[in-house]
């Protein structure tokens, strides 16, 4: 199958994208959240069967191991395939492994790779400045952490932004279809392990995932040094980066977004970046974009110079 392409900087589209009048309007009068609906009844169903499972089941070292050993891939899939993929083309691979990539993110419930690279884009484009779609700067922490992808205002996905995925067919029916992969993980750890690896390796897991992921966008906002002076409250954060497998390297993405590794020093560890330079030893993926030197040392201001 042909390479799927990549992209050396944010795309053009989203370089020239300006705050656009549906979302000047919803931050003006307020987000419009679905707390409750069809929309996000599987959001809130995941989260009750996890908390009732454990209280039905009782309490389980194992349960606890097996939901921490499968968090493991999914996190991986939701930073090198949500993330560094598909929003920031950080590394090329071939269009079968982009197809796995988009399987394995969309695993994990967090809506479409099209949809999601499309508002990561605009966040970077506008982090922290009227128009970021999750800034706790501008719409507080909880609106940050979860309530944007719980919003009737952002439902539907920009193709203008992500012309590069929107050619791909798959990518397209995955998007529509995006709850599809969630469904069949769940149907496998019951058929594997019952009640007991429903409850434990999927809903519980399925919690971890996404209040580790959501932790970036709210979180890395708030708590952590600043190595660089961006323009956005961006934090390098050591803890939230073991959680997520090196996205707690916050400022460092925000310096220079289009890298694969988000830890730029040896002591900064970034797992992701480690599974991904593995697999580029097989050849499953390629062309790593890494971080020039004078892009790394281009200190404007210092780790302890402005923390909290």
């Amino acid at each position: 199958m042909a390479d799927a392409p990549t992209l050396s900087s944010t795309p053009p589209s989203i370089a020239s994208h300006s705050v656009d009048n549906t979302v000047a309007r919803a931050q003006t009068r307020g987000w419009r959240v679905n707390y409750f609906n069809a929309a996000t009844l599987g959001f809130w169903l995941i989260h009750l069967g996890a908390v009732a499972g454990v209280a039905m089941l009782g309490w389980s070292w194992r349960g606890f191991a097996l939901a921490w050993l499968l968090y493991l891939p999914r996190m991986f899939f939701v930073t090198a395939g949500y993330h560094r993929y598909f929003s920031h083309r950080a590394f090329k691979t071939s269009r079968a492994v982009q197809l796995i990539f988009a399987l394995g993110a969309q695993a994990t419930t967090q809506k479409g790779v099209m949809w999601w690279a499309a508002h990561h884009r605009v966040h970077h484009k506008l982090s922290d400045q009227p128009g970021d779609l999750h800034s706790v700067r501008q719409s507080g922490f909880w609106w940050s952490h979860m309530g944007w992808i719980l919003s009737r205002d952002l439902e539907a996905t920009d193709e203008t932004r992500i012309k590069d995925l929107a050619k791909y067919p798959e990518l397209r029916w995955l998007n529509q279809y995006w709850y599809v992969p969630a469904l069949v993980v769940a149907g496998a750890t019951f058929a594997v392990g019952g009640w007991f690896a429903l409850v434990w390796g999927f809903a519980v897991c399925q919690v971890l995932t996404w209040h580790g992921t959501f932790t970036i966008n709210s979180l890395s906002h708030l708590f952590g040094a600043r190595r660089y002076r961006t323009t956005d409250d961006s934090r390098n954060n050591p803890a939230l980066a073991l959680l997520t497998l090196g996205e707690g390297w916050h400022n460092n993405h925000h310096h220079y977004q289009v890298a694969a590794r988000q830890g730029f020093y040896w002591w900064e560890f970034d797992i992701t970046y480690y599974l991904l330079r593995a697999l580029a030893l097989f050849g499953v993926v390629w062309d790593l974009h890494g971080v020039p030197g004078h892009i790394r040392e281009d200190h404007a201001a210092t780790d302890a110079e402005v923390t909290h």
